[in-house]
């Protein structure tokens, strides 16, 4: 029942926080291009190092 009470609360902050972030990514102008560009790059470097075993 503990977990309970300290989980629904942490979903329901996590549920509105969500929310919020995708209102206003909807109504902002944001440069698409430049965030997939700067995710492109942190997947690769992960691949690569999942590939190389290095860094």
């Amino acid at each position: 029942m503990i977990r309970l009470v300290i989980i629904l609360p942490l979903v329901v902050i996590a549920w509105f926080l969500a929310v919020k972030l995708i209102r206003d990514v909807k109504s902002a102008n944001i440069d698409w291009t430049g965030i997939a560009t700067i995710v492109g790059f942190i997947a690769m470097a992960f691949w690569l190092r999942h590939v190389t075993g290095m860094g």
